[in-house]
């Protein structure tokens, strides 16, 4: 892991969510505690903002550190499938560009301290979606969109492909005899989707234009910081197993504590100061 000069998103972050096709709302109420979580304060350990400490060891060449500042500024609800339900990878900007220019109720073009999520419904596909990616992140171009702002993709999986994105809450493929584990809030797909969501954050705050940190030489296929932590949830994980996560007595798995009462299992990432995968449940 190797930081490549380039700016990091060390400012208060907003976030500005596009919700895309027709989502059923106990599985937003999820996703928007998970993202209330990101700075809610006195949550109980380990937490979601003890996640997030590890991402704010990250520092750009001022030595200035990643933010622990992310705040859920707006939403828009895309429920007409602007750009249709087959979706190519470059088509997310045409998704912004959408709600940025919608009446009424438009996004703004938030171009100091902005970030867009675009989560796209279960009948919604996305080029790779589930043949290489859950998620992926990139930054806008100002010919499409007006200015140079970071955004993640996030689909939800539960009708295409459960076993890929929304493990460890289904059977992988290839592996029938995988021991499902309880999913936190009862919704596998959405739960699953938390967790690329937070992968796609760390990320996307370290490497917003892909001259960040990541790992390798080859920007256009960065080891990020993610990346190097996949499947991996608590101590002892990786080889394909997820490492030691809190189970509850009613079958539920969990490693952080989130907003309203609400548990998550979220993916560790890569940890610059131990230089290994780490997380808030990590068994010292």
């Amino acid at each position: 892991m190797s930081y490549h000069k380039g700016p990091l998103l060390t400012s208060p972050i907003n976030l500005y969510l596009i919700w895309y096709g027709q989502w059923n709302p106990s599985a937003q109420s999820i996703i928007r505690d998970f993202l209330l979580s990101l700075s809610s304060p006195f949550l109980p350990s380990p937490s979601v903002p003890g996640w997030c400490r590890t991402v704010t060891y990250y520092t750009d060449q001022n030595n200035v550190n990643i933010t622990s500042k992310l705040v859920l500024a707006s939403e828009y609800f895309d429920t007409s499938y602007s750009q249709g339900n087959s979706l190519p990878r470059t088509t997310v900007e045409s998704v912004i560009k959408a709600a940025i220019t919608a009446f009424p109720n438009a996004l703004p073009l938030d171009t100091q301290q902005g970030a867009y999520l675009i989560l796209t419904s279960p009948d919604v596909q996305m080029e790779e979606f589930c043949r290489g990616v859950c998620g992926f992140h990139y930054f806008t171009s100002p010919s499409i969109v007006g200015a140079t702002v970071p955004y993640a993709w996030i689909g939800h999986s539960g009708i295409q492909c459960p076993g890929m994105c929304a493990f460890p809450f289904a059977s992988p493929p290839g592996n029938p005899g995988f021991q499902v584990l309880g999913s936190p809030n009862g919704d596998p797909a959405t739960d699953g989707m938390v967790s690329a969501l937070a992968h796609e954050l760390g990320e996307m705050a370290t490497d917003p234009y892909i001259s960040g940190w990541y790992a390798g030489d080859d920007p256009a296929a960065p080891n990020e910081i993610g990346d190097l932590c996949e499947g991996i949830y608590g101590t002892g994980g990786g080889s394909g197993f997820i490492g030691n996560v809190y189970r509850s007595s009613d079958g539920v798995s969990y490693n952080v504590n989130g907003a309203n009462g609400r548990k998550f299992m979220i993916q560790w990432i890569w940890d610059p100061v131990r230089q290994s995968c780490f997380g808030p449940n990590a068994i010292n």
